[in-house]
């Protein structure tokens, strides 16, 4: 592996000092949302105060899955096996990285320099250094590896082994290029989204094949509750101690305390699935409609947005 000199430590430090409002008061424009338009190649960045779409990013074919690092936005293009950086002051994309198999999803290290990048056909978790836009390590966790999340921390990763997953990984990362895969659980149900929540103590796992969750102890791994859902496949996402799950056939955007008590629900476009929250707002793109749904935290919607023929995922500068 490559040491990092100093100067992109500098930059590396300085990235992960922005907070998405920061970040963007910093380019003299509000926080925006970067959307997957997954038929037409690009990403379609919207401006979260006024609605407007500012710009369209045109990207390689079949951009799906996106994540915030830092000041940068990860792509996933599942076809293609490849993965884009965006630059988030240019809204352009800055890397372009091939020979994955199908990577799918990304988690970002606090340290706004690493992302963690499931690869589906090799079941892999890929390390790339968004700076430098190159794979810097990697780790086999399982076939079939999915959706991710990481810890406030930046020390595990959660990894679904599957859209319907038998088995949830269980990866060490406190060294950042070299994960280490600790142990794979079975949930009490096939597995879909993995969330682990900003509190450090509670993780969240969605089902694939029921109406329901599962809410753990993050340091013991012991089961903690299981609420009741909406229908499979569910995603979820936190904002402090409130955890909000997305179920897109059902039309739904659940709010819950994060130990798992219930709050309210709330209706969203049909196809909302994917989920994200950053800076106040909760957005869920609708894969079906190409509709960005922005919701308070408090999960009360504020608008609806069509971007694209058809959205998948989404994330927030």
């Amino acid at each position: 592996m490559q040491s990092m000199n100093r100067r992109e430590f500098v930059v590396a430090a300085a990235s992960l000092a922005f907070a998405p409002r920061a970040f963007a008061e910093s380019l003299g424009r509000g926080p925006i949302a970067l959307v997957t338009a997954d038929l037409e190649s690009r990403v379609v960045a919207v401006d979260l105060s006024t609605a407007k779409v500012i710009r369209r990013v045109e990207t390689l074919a079949s951009p799906r899955g996106i994540e915030t690092v830092g000041t940068k936005a990860v792509v996933t293009h599942w076809d293609v096996g490849a993965v884009s950086v965006v630059d988030g002051g240019t809204l352009s994309v800055k890397h372009v990285l091939h020979g994955f198999g199908a990577p799918r999803y990304i988690a970002g290290h606090p340290d706004g320099r690493h992302a963690y990048v499931t690869d589906a056909n090799s079941g892999d978790v890929v390390v790339v250094d968004v700076l430098r836009g190159r794979v810097v390590g990697r780790e086999h966790v399982g076939a079939r590896a999915r959706h991710i999340a990481i810890d406030r921390s930046g020390r595990t990763l959660w990894i679904a082994l599957g859209a319907r997953a038998e088995e949830v990984a269980v990866v060490d990362v406190s060294r950042r290029t070299a994960p280490r895969l600790v142990r794979r659980f079975r949930p009490p149900f096939l597995a879909h989204d993995v969330g682990l929540a900003p509190d450090g103590r509670h993780a969240w796992v969605s089902s694939g094949d029921r109406w329901e969750l599962a809410v753990y102890d993050l340091r013991t791994g012991r089961l903690l509750a299981k609420p009741a859902g909406d229908q499979p496949p569910q995603h979820v996402t936190f904002a402090g101690g409130l955890a909000y799950v997305a179920s897109g056939w059902s039309g739904t955007l659940r709010v819950h305390h994060v130990d798992g008590r219930e709050i309210r629900t709330n209706a969203v476009p049909v196809g909302s699935y994917n989920v994200q929250y950053a800076d106040g707002r909760v957005v869920t793109p609708s894969l079906g409609r190409g509709d960005l749904t922005v919701l308070d935290d408090a999960g009360r919607v504020l608008y609806v947005k069509a971007v694209a023929r058809s959205s998948h995922d989404a994330c927030v500068l």
